[in-house]
């Protein structure tokens, strides 16, 4: 039996266009807990934190898939290049406003500015869909990337927790925009498999992919993993501070995403055959019962970690399905916005995470932050169960030969 990702990866190109990406990636992990971590270890305030933390992720929330829908237009280059410079040069001054103690507005605005940031992820889910659309293999392309996503989590909010507790408060942001800038340098230089600019198709809709039913409804979905993700960052940064092991966060976030990474990929090389719709289903109703043994598991670092790990199984198969129910719901002169939107809706289930599991913690105590973790599992979930029979309305469902058979 041959290796579905080592067939994908003799494609011209993709295996430089996907490792340049997943080094482009890693400061939508590292940015959001990067700067909470600097600003606590700074300002000693997590509520600080977590505010210009959520500033800089809904901001970037909505900038980005304006970002990505001037994309479908003009084309990655063009729009990628000039709105990731701007974004550097942003997350510069941030870092130069908590060294030289500049007024608290300085990092507000600085925050905005940042958001700026392109969605690379979907860019590179972009140039996976020009080579394989309509094809079996592009299972296996978007399983690759949401492990990957996955990946970039562990390596990427570790190293950003372990720079700024190992060596200064803005070592990881520092980190960060070396990675966001040589990382989309590397990516834009790959010129070849940039997705060709395509007319608006006149059946599809003129307005924002947003507009999409099942889009809203994927996005608000993420929206409460998002929340899930930044409640277990947060969290685990005062939990462990609360030990006295702050060093033992970047481990603790480390291992959030093993388990996930592998599962991940498992789905992607077996490409199950029931609906894309009811494998979201499952995966989300895992994250919302691994979310429940968080809320006891605070008395030690051993117990958080084997918590956390298991709470985090099923966040890539989640991602796995939602992107591969996008590519299959959106038009394609829209698809890179509509993948977008689902980045963002993570992002600001971030932002919001951040902002409430910081005021939660410095209100109620560190370990009752994993409550809103428990309230985001239940949200998502019925988000998803409510929005079945749309994501199947008029449409079909794809299976792993690449077949399409009738909705159900």
């Amino acid at each position: 039996m041959s290796n579905p990702y080592a067939e994908i990866f003799r494609t011209p190109g993709a295996k430089g266009f996907s490792a340049a990406a997943f080094i482009a990636r890693l400061p939508v992990a590292m940015a959001p807990i990067g700067i909470i971590t600097m600003l606590s270890q700074t300002y000693g305030e997590y509520w600080l934190a977590g505010a210009v933390s959520a500033t800089f992720a809904l901001a970037n929330a909505f900038v980005s898939p304006q970002l990505s829908r001037l994309v479908d237009r003009f084309g990655q280059t063009a729009v990628v290049a000039p709105a990731a410079l701007v974004s550097v040069a942003a997350f510069l001054v941030l870092i130069a406003a908590v060294n030289q103690s500049w007024p608290v507005w300085t990092l507000f605005v600085s925050a905005l500015a940042a958001a700026t940031m392109p969605s690379i992820s979907a860019m590179v889910r972009a140039r996976w869909s020009e080579m394989f659309r309509d094809r079996p293999e592009i299972n296996t392309a978007f399983a690759f990337e949401s492990s990957a996503d996955e990946l970039i989590y562990i390596a990427g909010a570790s190293l950003s927790v372990a720079l700024s507790v190992s060596l200064f408060p803005e070592a990881g942001m520092l980190a960060a925009v070396a990675f966001l800038a040589f990382g989309t340098a590397a990516f834009l230089l790959q010129r070849s498999s940039e997705p060709k600019v395509r007319a608006l198709d006149h059946n599809a809709p003129r307005r924002s992919a947003i507009w999409l039913r099942p889009v809203q409804i994927i996005t608000l979905a993420l929206v409460f993993v998002g929340a899930i993700f930044a409640t277990a960052e947060v969290t685990s940064v005062a939990i462990t501070n609360e030990l006295d092991q702050p060093g033992a966060a970047s481990v603790v976030i480390g291992v959030y995403a093993v388990g996930s990474f592998v599962l991940g990929l498992v789905l992607g090389a077996i490409n199950p055959k029931m609906p894309l719709r009811r494998q979201m289903l499952i995966a989300v109703s895992v994250v919302a019962l691994t979310a429940l043994p968080l809320v006891i598991a605070g008395s030690s670092v051993t117990l958080l970690a084997v918590a956390i790990f298991f709470s985090g199984v099923a966040i890539s198969p989640t991602f796995i399905t939602a992107f591969g129910l996008i590519e299959r719901r959106v038009p394609e002169s829209m698809l890179t916005e509509g993948v977008t939107w689902v980045m963002t809706g993570v992002g600001i289930g971030m932002a919001l995470g951040s902002l409430v599991s910081g005021w939660v913690v410095d209100t109620y105590g560190a370990q009752n932050g994993f409550w809103v973790s428990v309230a985001a599992g239940a949200a998502t979930v019925l988000t998803v169960a409510l929005g079945q029979s749309s994501l199947c309305e008029k449409q079909t469902e794809a299976v792993a030969d690449g077949q399409p058979q009738p909705a159900e």
